[in-house]
């Protein structure tokens, strides 16, 4: 988890209100991507039904260029809350290189042009859910294992498969090799969040830790002025940050509060809090400021679409590519939670944006009896507790979202924390700053290289270790 910030996790790829990552990847420019040549395959709808056999068209990828044929490894990168554009050239194109492995790629369904149906009214997306899509991942894995024998003229063949992803699509990655061990030597759970967590105050506290002393005051000054000037002269407040279009006051706070976490998320710590603190301490105005950079970075450089806050958007059931807001909030709203909320005491956002808030978006959004049951969520996959064995957690030290994911390592599950000054979502296989239009896995841009450095390492070392104790013809992975 995107991971928008409701996640996205919506997320390497990430999205809007929930889907950060999305926003990323259209961002990107053709040389981020090692391809973007599509490909197609019949998958399942649903999984769990014996007597539902229908099914729908599903998009992937491959690049083959570095893959040692014909014993060489694969290695699937999932996609996550977003529309999976090709192959993005980061860091697992380094690995690839490194351990000869073909790299595939599957669309999430639902999502671009994975979708099964032609619109997405709420009864259309009951087969939208994490367990749907790691039976998905099992198909097309099996799917694209038999296809390669073809093309080799051989059966019964199994390479040696490896895992990967980030945010939401790190925590499909855990996840996959929790419940499919079977079919993967091993997995990297980047910025995982495989904890769903209904009061998430832990990611607003992070926000302020990650801030520093100076720049958090200045941002919950930001909060108080403007908590004060909507109850008092809301349009003009609003018309201020080019929101004047929003008619749910808790749509435009929490619009405002995903704006100053996109910059700790990804890196850019400096174009938000330099201009603020500035401010401050010269006796300027701090709502002006912050109005500055929402406008010119996080609805400008960084591409955000406005109206993906707005619950009237979300409620639209037509089809038109990049609907990610309305799909992964649906996924928020049955499975995750992730309620980025105020924490009663030093809150960075506006009180107003409570668990209130959340469940009426959802009651609203979607209809009545929509609501997370994030206890049956962990109990299936154990989330901070979860009983895998050769899984790679990563995550950033700025990144709120890691108090979702798996920050201590346990037998044969090592976990790695990247620590800088720009160490965000992503680090270990994105490198900073994690800037929309620098899509990279290069660390030169760390404030600490030597930290990305070390745990990458480390991660190379378990997938030699992991890739050695898989047989050649691959049955032997647990």
């Amino acid at each position: 988890m995107k991971l928008y910030s409701v996640l996205p996790l919506l997320l390497l790829q990430l999205l809007t209100h929930g889907a950060v990552e999305s926003r990323v990847l259209h961002m990107a420019s053709d040389s981020a991507y090692l391809t973007k040549e599509e490909h197609w395959f019949n998958q399942t709808l649903d999984h769990f039904s014996p007597l539902d056999h229908r099914q729908f068209r599903q998009r992937y990828y491959e690049f083959s260029d570095n893959f040692q044929v014909p014993d060489g490894p694969i290695f699937l990168k999932i996609c996550g809350e977003a529309s999976c554009d090709g192959i993005q050239n980061d860091y697992t194109s380094v690995l690839a290189k490194k351990f000869g492995a073909a790299l595939v790629s599957l669309e999430h369904r639902y999502y671009g042009k994975s979708s099964p149906f032609n619109s997405l009214t709420t009864e259309n997306l009951r087969y939208l859910s994490s367990k749907q899509a790691l039976f998905d991942l099992a198909v097309f894995r099996q799917y694209y294992q038999e296809s390669l024998n073809m093309k080799l003229n051989r059966s019964n063949v199994e390479n040696r498969w490896f895992v990967f992803g980030v945010s939401y699509a790190g925590a499909l990655s855990a996840w996959f090799r929790l419940k499919f061990p079977h079919l993967t030597c091993g997995s990297l759970a980047s910025s995982a969040v495989v904890h769903a967590v209904y009061n998430f105050t832990d990611f607003d506290k992070q926000i302020g830790e990650s801030a520093g002393a100076d720049c958090k005051a200045a941002l919950q000054e930001v909060t108080k002025l403007v908590d004060e000037k909507l109850a008092s002269d809301g349009k003009a407040v609003k018309a201020l940050f080019g929101a004047a279009k929003f008619k749910i006051d808790g749509d435009f706070l929490f619009f405002l509060a995903d704006a100053a976490v996109m910059a700790f998320q990804y890196g850019n710590p400096d174009v938000l809090c330099s201009p603020l603190v500035d401010a401050k301490n010269n006796g300027l105005s701090v709502v002006d400021a912050y109005a500055n950079y929402v406008k010119s970075f996080f609805l400008g450089k960084f591409g955000v679409d406005i109206q993906t806050y707005d619950q009237q958007y979300l409620k639209n059931t037509d089809l038109p590519e990049g609907n990610e807001a309305r799909l992964w909030w649906f996924q928020v709203c049955t499975e995750v939670a992730y309620f980025q909320v105020a924490p009663p005491n030093d809150s960075m956002r506006s009180s107003m944006v409570d668990l209130r808030y959340h469940l009426d978006l959802c009651k609203n959004v979607f209809g009545e009896g929509i609501y997370p049951d994030v206890d049956m969520t962990n109990i299936y996959y154990g989330g901070t507790d979860i009983a895998g064995s050769k899984i790679v957690f990563s995550n950033g030290s700025q990144d709120p979202w890691r108090h979702a994911s798996k920050q201590t390592s346990s037998p044969n599950m090592p976990s790695y924390i990247i620590s800088c000054h720009n160490c965000g979502h992503g680090t270990d296989l994105r490198g900073c700053p994690q800037s929309p239009l620098n899509l990279e896995g290069d660390d030169k841009h760390c404030g600490s290289p030597e930290a990305v450095y070390k745990v990458r390492e480390q991660i190379i070392d378990h997938i030699d270790l992991w890739l050695s104790e898989c047989q050649a013809t691959g049955r032997s992975y647990l």
